[in-house]
């Protein structure tokens, strides 16, 4: 396994969140909330990729409906949309 630098970089907070990050490190045990940072961004990152995937897997189907599955699948969610108003 090859591992990579790490890179320092600069990020702008607001005094909310540093304060909400350094109450969580501490919580931890942690000094710093530079693993934090670390953890959040990798889980977005995974996040965003995964939802990517949903959206390629969601468009190969594209078109696989009839007419008329379509507009009775239209019909049905406006119903549904109807309700929750």
């Amino acid at each position: 396994m090859c591992t990579l630098p790490r890179m320092r970089t600069t990020i702008e907070l607001n005094d909310a969140q540093r304060a909400r990050l350094v109450a969580l490190a501490a919580a931890r045990g942690e000094k710093g909330f530079s693993k934090l940072v670390q953890e959040a961004l990798d889980r977005y990152l995974d996040e965003s990729a995964a939802r990517s995937k949903r959206v390629r897997e969601a468009l190969k189907v594209a078109g696989t409906l009839t007419r008329a599955e379509a507009d009775a699948m239209r019909a049905h969610v406006g119903a549904l949309r109807a309700e929750w108003r």
